[in-house]
């Protein structure tokens, strides 16, 4: 039993044993055994290598599979498209946790409308693989995201202002998986050929130290994840959307957002109509 253990004793021995301690008001809160780190793999390449994080990835993966062990690991999520790919090729290697943490997303509706979109495709795509990814939303914070970026708002896009971005949502995406105790944060965010993995990981890497959290890399574009993703789209019918999300890039990008706003309201009301639908199907059967 632990409690015939000096807490001490273990603290000493617990890298040895292979197994990592949580403490709480002087007791064991939870210990587990230590899964590979990025560092590892990356220790061991040449200084200033150009680094290939989908062999990285893959490399973990391969640990895990040799260790027979499954980890869990909270990804950060900016739209269901970004999602899909990330999706089908990690749930059969770990089990996977979504977390909406984008209060970058400018009009408030279109990120209701994107979360929804989220949230769906994860339960159509639990529906038709049998597996069971869950979701996790952090609050709508556009303020946080607006003091975040304060002078940055003519930088185009992939400058500092997208960095900056990029690293707030990780940060949130760390501190949520260290809380509820995930092994790895990740991000979807490599999905895209639209944003630059390098700096994602970078970011990623760096967060790792600052938050003492184990960060997933990844670069899920390559070996074809992109062209997956639009694949997937198609099959499970999910929402594309027309730009990054933040109001600064949408305006750079001459997006109507007049129209942006009517889209997500209609694109919402139908929802909630199908809802009030399915909800009172019985009470309309019964009064014709």
């Amino acid at each position: 039993m632990l409690s015939f253990f000096k807490l001490d004793t273990i603290k000493e021995n617990a890298f040895q044993e292979g197994v990592q301690i949580w403490t709480d008001s002087s007791k064991v809160k939870r210990f587990k055994k230590l899964l590979i780190n990025a560092e590892e793999i990356l220790s061991k390449l040449q200084p200033n290598q150009k680094i290939n994080y989908d062999d990285v990835l893959r490399k973990m993966i391969d640990a895990w599979k040799k260790n027979g062990e499954r980890p869990k690991i909270l990804i950060h999520s900016c739209c269901a498209p970004c999602s899909t790919y990330v999706l089908e090729f990690l749930s059969q290697r770990a089990d996977i946790t979504i977390y909406f943490t984008n209060s970058n997303i400018h009009p408030k509706v279109e990120y209701e409308r994107r979360k929804y979109v989220q949230e769906k495709f994860i339960n159509d795509f639990n529906e038709r693989t049998g597996n069971h990814v869950a979701f996790l939303a952090a609050p709508y914070l556009p303020l946080d995201y607006f003091a975040k970026t304060k002078g940055l708002e003519k930088e185009p896009e992939c400058g500092k202002r997208c960095s900056v971005c990029f690293e707030m949502r990780l940060d949130l995406a760390a501190k949520k998986a260290k809380e509820l105790n995930f092994d790895y944060f990740a991000t979807a965010l490599t999905i895209s050929p639209h944003k630059n993995s390098q700096v994602i990981n970078q970011i990623g890497l760096m967060l790792q130290k600052t938050d003492d959290f184990p960060y997933l890399p990844a670069d899920f574009k390559k070996r074809g994840g992109y062209q997956r993703s639009i694949e997937m789209c198609k099959e499970y019918d999910v929402y594309r959307q027309c730009y990054c999300g933040c109001v600064f890039a949408a305006l750079q990008q001459g997006v109507d957002l007049v129209k942006v706003v009517h889209d997500a309201k209609q694109a919402l009301k139908a929802v909630e109509d199908a809802k009030f639908l399915t909800e009172n199907e019985g009470n309309v059967a019964i009064e014709n």
